[in-house]
C-alpha cells in the first residue's frame, strides 16, 4: 500500500463471529503495515480493534463514524455549532 493517508469507516463483514473476522483483521494489519496516517471511525470498528488489541496502532480513532464522515466532507455538525455558539457567548 502506497497511500499516505487511509480513512477507514466501518468493519468488513460479520466481524462479531470469529470465523468472519479474518477479512477485517487482514485489512487492519495492511493499514498498520502501510505506515500511512490512519483515521479509523465508527463504534463497531473501534470495538473490533480494541478486541484485537491493536487500536493503539492507528493514528486517529473516532467512535462517531457517520459524524466523522460528515465532518470530513465539510458538513456542519449540530454539536460543534452549539459548542461554537456557547464559546462565543463566554468570550
Amino acid at each position: 500500500m502506497q497511500s499516505k493517508t487511509v480513512l477507514w469507516n466501518g468493519p468488513f463483514g460479520k466481524f462479531e463471529e470469529e470465523k468472519y473476522a479474518a477479512g477485517t483483521l487482514a485489512i487492519a494489519y495492511a493499514v498498520i503495515e502501510s505506515k500511512a496516517f490512519s483515521v479509523v471511525g465508527g463504534g463497531e470498528t473501534v470495538e473490533f480493534l480494541q478486541k484485537q488489541g491493536i487500536i493503539q496502532e492507528f493514528s486517529h480513532v473516532s467512535t462517531g463514524g457517520g459524524a466523522m464522515l460528515n465532518y470530513l466532507s465539510g458538513d456542519e455538525l449540530p454539536g460543534l455549532i452549539a459548542l461554537e455558539k456557547n464559546e462565543k457567548k463566554q468570550n
